[in-house]
């Protein structure tokens, strides 16, 4: 009886990794390669077009960073399982990723070594995780969960917001983006800055590299 093909979106706005990726996925008989994307918004459009069984993102996606993929993946298409790549091997991140839904964590200094093992894992809907994840991990989780519970943080569309205008994009350019009125991402963007505690943009940029939503 043969087994059931998975099929597998690519998102990460490097085309020679999603080509590596894409290969190795390839050399097995019951993976299928079904979508890709070089953004987080378009990879959450193409996952909403294919529903595949496994999205393989890059945590650090332009336009939607792979922590909010993760989360929006999740609360449309539950059954959707998600790996992320990162260049990050700490605990922080990988809790944010573990409240969001990801099952998966693979540093990219190791995915030759670990892609196929973690990809055969969430096959299985098994949890897949490399990197040195110390006992601490499960503390940080619930810590990361409470957070996430707390009645200060941002929204969905808020940490959307904060994204893009820590990528250096102007309040007109974000409501074309995400087809908003310029008034509607000023309300957002101040509700961002006051819950935050923020008093300038440049304080927002220094918020979302500290927390990992952009790249410094």
């Amino acid at each position: 009886m043969s087994s059931p093909v998975r099929r597998i979106v690519l998102a990460d706005d490097h085309e020679a990794i999603r080509l590596g990726v894409r290969s190795v996925i390839s050399s097995h008989p019951d993976w299928r390669v079904v979508g890709e994307a070089g953004d987080g918004r378009e990879a959450l459009e193409v996952v909403r077009s294919v529903r595949p069984d496994i999205a393989i993102i890059d945590y650090s996606l332009p336009m939607m960073n792979g922590l909010e993929l993760t989360r929006a993946i999740k609360k449309e298409l539950p059954r959707t399982e998600v790996l992320v790549f990162t260049m990050h091997d700490r605990e922080d991140v990988l809790a944010e990723l573990l409240t969001a839904g990801a099952r998966g964590y693979l540093l990219k200094s190791e995915a030759s070594k670990h892609l196929l093992a973690a990809v055969e894992a969430l096959s299985l809907r098994r949890p897949y995780f490399s990197g040195n994840v110390s006992q601490t991990l499960l503390d940080r989780f619930v810590e990361m969960a409470a957070r996430e519970a707390s009645a200060t943080a941002l929204t969905p569309r808020e940490r959307e917001i904060v994204q893009l205008i820590a990528e250096g994009r102007l309040n007109k350019e974000i409501a074309a983006i995400l087809e908003l009125s310029i008034k509607t991402v000023e309300t957002h963007r101040a509700a961002a800055m006051r819950k935050l505690d923020l008093k300038s943009t440049a304080d927002l940029v220094r918020y979302a590299v500290r927390n990992n939503i952009i790249e410094p």
